[in-house]
């Protein structure tokens, strides 16, 4: 057989090549390649195939126009069929709402204007649809796992929801995007080269005009638009609000109609009126200091009652005991601003008191305005009363920016999964919540004072697997003729009811604990499960469930309640007036222009100059820390058999304990909260050894004090050593990066 050789490479020569370059030389080589370049072009130009097709551009360039119309018309078809799941649903659509249709069409078409601006009008046009289509393939492919569709702040959110994928998305579909992505990459840079260059004489400044005449037809034609309710600019649901205005209206609205627009007759004045000599500022109770209970509140994860579904049949109650609290204690429907999605912005509504109606489209002010500035909440509110204030949430603490916006509105600390050991977690890897339980008495013994604490649940998320995935089910779904959407309702029922568990076990440790106490449960909003108003006995889809358990004797007051209220209601029902916004519902609530001033109120505080705090904001910066129990080392052991590997021993280690040694991070396995084993590390005496709870996206969200290795023990370091205290875990980690 013949061997094959290789040349090797002339490295030496070329690198001297490269040092004797001169102008000249450069000169000429960029002459060469623009020359062969125009000969190619020429020969492309001249062949058999382009001389039969000119006649065909030539019409095409004349006719670009229409052609552009037409094409959009197209475009809004097929993405409407992929976000649709269904080319049926998108005919449907666009012959039922023909004037919606048109319109999305016309925003497409406007996008198409730009190619005039450019030689490459082919390669133009390729980009212009391939982002539409992706478009329409990214929010279908969202709307397979989710209820809410793509909008723009999940852009803000990337890294966060692709932090997600493995809870979405199987391996084998994860593969099949990735080479989807790179194909329609490699095809467009080709079009790049094959797709010519336009002949004729370029008009930009004509073709500039052109684009300008054609944004503000758009701007004219929204606006007739939305005064003929053609579109809206509220979303109550935006996953409702896709399918009536069409993907693009709604993705674009999300992307420039955000926070709140100034409302009419905002102004100091007016401010004052609503504010009436600072009664909405004032901090008091009617309580005496023992009197003052513990305040909880537990938004569980796309809980409601299952039995408030009609088209199936279960094999007992999912929540027993909630319902015996329900009998006993003040309870009703829970209306949320969302369906489906949106976790973040019921715990907006309840956390600040503020209405979301107000917000631009699809906004998630957890993701904009509390991500980088402060807010005062119920954190606030309490605080100033004495209470300590806790976060708790059993996923990661950069989900939603939940660290940072938790900072931003008061809390003194949050304990996320990062400082939590989660042992058992739901089929489709979410924590399952009964782990809350010790942590929120973690919280309560954490200082001396009255404590509010606000958990955040996650084992009743989704994705629902269509598959039997429990074997030997708690309680069984019967009744519906579809195998898969039954087997999604038994594993969502059967997480509710490990749910109503966990809100049992909470009970029951704070009665041991023998003081006054209160515990709000409510749900976020419903499931992702396709569910229509008929399906519910309340025909509404917007409604969960609350209850509020107390041990003080609280009167029972059955009422539905929107979630922006519910604090405010709690607070009262205690004697506690304290904070702006709560203050003013409880003051306004049953007033004429009760809504229209909440607006002025909300605009003011994030958006406006804060005339209702008169120069005294009751947050100017955070103050929180991460995590209740600091970690600590106590011990050092070799691992015997083993060449520089130790056994480090402490207390309160977690999964995302990280060990670092001379502040460089070192292999490490995690055996449970007290045992570290650290590999391959050669100590020598005098290092320095850290434990950071590390977060996704290497955010650091704490460090352990520094311990000097000398002679096989482990010392802590001396004070003037250790890192001096900052006033919250943003500004100790500013440097380290996060999910957004």
């Amino acid at each position: 057989m013949k061997k094959i050789h290789f040349k090797k490479p002339d490295i030496k020569g070329k690198i001297a090549r490269l040092r004797h370059l001169s102008r000249e030389h450069i000169n000429n080589n960029l002459k060469k390649r623009k020359e062969r370049r125009q000969r190619i072009l020429e020969e492309r130009k001249n062949s058999a195939f382009s001389r039969k097709m000119a006649p065909v551009y030539k019409w095409m360039n004349i006719f670009s126009l229409p052609l552009h119309a037409v094409w959009a018309m197209v475009i809004n078809l097929i993405i409407e069929s992929i976000s649709r799941h269904s080319v049926f649903a998108a005919w449907n659509y666009m012959v039922e709402t023909p004037l919606v249709f048109l319109y999305n069409a016309f925003m497409i078409f406007v996008t198409f204007s730009i190619v005039y601006l450019f030689r490459r009008r082919v390669f133009v046009r390729i980009l212009i649809s391939v982002f539409w289509l992706m478009l329409g393939v990214v929010n279908g492919a969202m709307l397979l796992k989710r209820v809410t569709p793509f909008n723009a702040q999940d852009l803000k959110a990337l890294t966060e929801g692709l932090s997600l994928f493995t809870n979405y998305f199987a391996v084998y579909e994860l593969i099949i995007m990735a080479v989807g992505v790179v194909a329609v990459i490699i095809w467009v840079i080709a079009m790049w080269r094959r797709g010519g260059q336009y002949q004729g004489k370029m008009h930009r400044w004509l073709a500039l005009a052109g684009v300008g005449i054609c944004c503000g037809a758009y701007v004219v034609l929204t606006n007739l638009a939305v005064d003929h309710r053609v579109v809206s600019t509220y979303f109550g649901n935006i996953a409702f609000a896709y399918e009536d205005y069409g993907l693009p209206y709604c993705f674009s609205a999300s992307l420039f109609n955000t926070g709140i627009d100034k409302p009419n007759g905002y102004s100091e004045e007016t401010i004052d009126e609503i504010n009436k000599d600072g009664t909405l500022t004032k901090s008091e109770t009617s309580l005496k200091e023992g009197e003052m209970p513990n305040i909880i509140f537990v938004q569980l994860e796309s809980f409601f009652d299952p039995t408030e579904v009609e088209f199936y049949q279960l094999s007992k109650d999912p929540i027993p005991f909630l319902r015996s609290l329900f009998n006993e204690y003040s309870t009703g429907y829970f209306k949320v601003p969302s369906v489906g999605a949106g976790t973040a912005n019921t715990e907006f509504e309840v956390l600040t008191g503020m209405n979301m109606r107000y917000f631009g489209p699809g906004e998630y002010p957890f993701k904009t305005k509390l991500k980088t500035e402060v807010c005062e909440s119920a954190a606030t509110a309490l605080s100033a009363l004495g209470y300590g204030t806790h976060g708790i949430h059993n996923n990661g603490g950069n989900f939603y920016s939940r660290a940072r916006v938790y900072n931003n509105t008061g809390f003194d600390t949050f304990t996320s999964k990062e400082f939590m050991n989660i042992l058992q977690t739901t089929p489709n890897n979410w924590s399952k919540d009964d782990i809350l339980v010790e942590h929120i008495m973690d919280a309560l013994d954490s200082d001396e004072q009255q404590d509010f604490v606000f958990t955040i649940s996650v084992q009743g998320h989704g994705d629902y697997p269509t598959e039997k995935v429990i074997e030997n089910p708690e309680i069984t779904v019967s009744g519906m003729e579809d195998e898969g959407k039954q087997n999604a309702w038994e594993y969502y029922v059967n997480q509710i009811y490990e749910m109503d568990q966990f809100a049992r076990h909470l009970v029951e440790e704070v009665e041991k604990r023998d003081e006054p106490s209160v515990i709000v449960f409510y749900g976020d909003h419903l499931p992702t499960m396709g569910l229509e108003a008929k399906d519910l006995k309340s025909r509404y889809l917007y409604n969960t469930n609350y209850v509020i358990w107390d041990n003080i004797g609280l009167e029972k007051e059955d009422r539905n309640i929107p979630s922006y209220q519910i604090m405010a209601d709690v607070f009262e029902r205690l004697g506690i007036h304290s904070g702006t916004v709560f203050n003013y519902h409880q003051q306004r609530r049953q007033t004429e222009d009760y809504l229209k001033d909440l607006e002025l109120l909300q605009y003011d505080i994030l958006y406006g100059e804060q005339y209702v705090y008169d120069g005294n904001p009751p947050i100017t910066e955070g103050h929180m820390r991460m995590g209740v129990k600091d970690v600590t080392l106590n011990n050092i052991v070799p691992q015997p058999g083993e060449e520089n590997s130790y056994s480090l021993y402490g207390e309160n280690m977690t999964r995302n304990s990280k060990i670092f040694v001379n502040g460089e991070q070192q292999e490490s396995k995690f055996l449970n909260n007290t045992h570290v084993v650290l590999n391959d590390c050669a100590l020598e005496d005098g290092d320095i050894i850290t434990v950071i709870q590390m977060g996704s996206s290497s955010t650091v969200f704490a460090t352990s004090q520094k311990y000097v290795y000398q002679n096989g023990t482990l010392t802590l370091a001396p004070e003037e050593e250790q890192d001096e205290p900052a006033k919250n875990w943003v500004e100790a980690f500013e440097g380290t990066s996060d999910e957004e």
